[in-house]
């Protein structure tokens, strides 16, 4: 009885060898030069996915039963039965090209979409267990690049293809192509027929709701201006490694491959040898052991005789001895002027002598002259005696004593004002700290002092100025003559206590 087809495949490496799996729950080795089935491989359920090792001789199936099965193909029996997922839907596998490795996808007992990868010497179970992918319902298609060593999920009945990268028996997640149009079925592209000048490594071509079919490109983003090797290692050719009759004869051999730095260029592509293997993994080499050989042995150089001359007399040793004092004799001052305008480093100052500390001392109010102003008042208006009166902005405070805040006994040294010598101390050179904050005690304590007396005698003065303004209202018409003179001296009077005020 004819049962439906489900699954075609080559053989990757023999010619004309095509495996079938069909509803008999069977796979057939067809030779397509004679046209008859020559191996079978019996299931015990439907055959959901089959894929070839790299050299046509093993071959990796899942079935309905849940099993993964290795088998040795020309002895039609299997070598390898274990448990695959454990979900009821459809399980996927794929021979990772010349690895012994297989991984699959299917699911698990709550439906999540998982990955496995598998030993094919050990398959017990999957290398580090299974890997969950997401919660999809669509059967995920695993496919292999050899080149980049890159596996490649693509959903069905969703637009997403996701890629990861095979390094140190783990897969690590590279990135995502997604998409809103679902793909029913997906195929790739042989590396033969990329566009290398654009750095294409991979192309898919999916059918969208069986309508059309889409082409997906995979480019790896850099510049293109000579040929990228890592990326582009040799690939199976076109020519296979043996005949049909070879390869039911036992065969066993991997296909030539193709260097693409030929295609690359545009010539033919150029064969090379088949036994190429993808990323050797290589231990580190053992560093060389170094012998210990005794170093030869060095003569000593002999010293060459000194020639000895005539002793050098009395005049040329002090003719010797002036020219070194010369060379390390002071310059002259001028140069030495000349030499500091066209420095152009910063003049430093001397240090400040503290050994005599100069304190800035206010100009002390003269007395003479308050009393002469006292005097003025009660006598009559003189004018000679009131020029001969010093102006009073000689005796006005220094606006810097008022704010003894801003003291710094570095700056007061420096400043020009008058100032005051006063001879050091022994406390004063043992505690320069504590001689400063006594000497600024007694400066305020001065100041305040001279504050109080000049605020009595502007009292004074005030009060004074104001019986003269109560005088000068009250004078009578005869009596003005001398309050003219009297109004002028309390105006000049005024602005004097305006100048002591400020």
């Amino acid at each position: 009885m004819n049962r439906k087809v489900g699954h075609v495949l080559f053989n990757p490496a023999a010619d004309n060898i095509l495996a079938t799996s069909s509803g008999d729950f069977t796979i057939k080795m067809w030779d397509i030069v004679t046209g008859s089935a020559r191996l079978t491989l019996k299931h015990n359920d439907i055959v959901q996915s089959l894929s070839w090792s790299a050299n046509g001789a093993l071959m990796v199936t899942t079935s309905r039963d849940k099993k993964l099965r290795i088998w040795d193909v020309r002895q039609e029996t299997a070598a390898h039965v274990v448990p695959g997922h454990a979900g009821a839907k459809n399980s996927r596998a794929v021979w990772m090209g010349e690895h012994d490795r297989v991984a699959t996808t299917g699911f698990s007992k709550m439906s999540d979409r998982q990955m496995g990868l598998w030993d094919i010497r050990s398959p017990q179970e999957p290398i580090g267990g299974f890997d969950m992918l997401d919660s999809i319902s669509g059967v995920c298609m695993p496919f292999w690049d050899d080149s980049t060593q890159c596996l490649y999920l693509a959903g069905k009945g969703d637009g997403n293809i996701r890629y990861y990268e095979y390094e140190h028996d783990k897969f690590e997640y590279l990135s995502e192509y997604k998409s809103a149009d679902p793909q029913r079925g997906i195929a790739f592209l042989p590396k033969r027929g990329l566009n290398i000048h654009d750095n294409e490594v991979m192309r898919a071509f999916k059918s969208v709701n069986d309508n059309y079919i889409e082409p997906i490109s995979f480019i790896v983003p850099r510049r293109a201006e000579v040929f990228q090797g890592d990326i582009y290692p040799p690939v199976t050719g076109t020519k296979p490694a043996m005949s049909s009759a070879q390869w039911f004869d036992g065969g066993d051999a991997l296909p030539p491959k193709i260097d693409l730095e030929s295609v690359y260029a545009g010539e033919e592509p150029a064969e090379i040898a088949s036994d190429y293997k993808p990323r050797p993994l290589t231990p580190p080499k053992a560093p060389a052991e170094i012998k210990n050989e005794p170093e030869p042995v060095k003569e000593a150089p002999q010293p060459s005789p000194a020639f000895r001359g005539p002793l050098p007399s009395m005049k040329e040793q002090t003719t010797s001895v002036a020219a070194l004092a010369s060379k390390f004799a002071d310059k002259d001052p001028d140069d030495s002027v000349e030499d500091d305008d066209t420095s152009s480093f910063e003049e430093i100052p001397k240090p400040v002598d503290r050994s005599e500390k100069q304190i800035r001392v206010p100009p002390a109010v003269d007395k003479t002259q308050l009393a002469g102003i006292q005097k003025g008042l009660d006598s009559p208006v003189d004018h000679h005696a009131f020029s001969a009166v010093e102006p009073a902005s000689s005796a006005r405070p220094d606006p810097q004593m008022i704010k003894p805040k801003n003291l710094d006994p570095p700056s007061v040294a420096t400043s020009t004002s008058t100032t005051m010598n006063l001879p050091p101390t022994p406390a004063a050179r043992t505690e320069p700290i504590q001689g400063y904050l006594q000497e600024i005690k007694a400066l305020l304590q001065q100041q305040t002092q001279t504050m109080a007396q000049q605020s009595a005698k502007i009292g004074q003065l005030t009060a004074e100025v104001d019986d003269l303004k109560t005088n000068l209202s009250t004078t009578t018409l005869s009596g003005r003559l001398g309050g003219a003179n009297k109004g002028e001296r309390i105006k000049r009077l005024e602005e004097e206590l305006a100048e002591l005020r400020s």
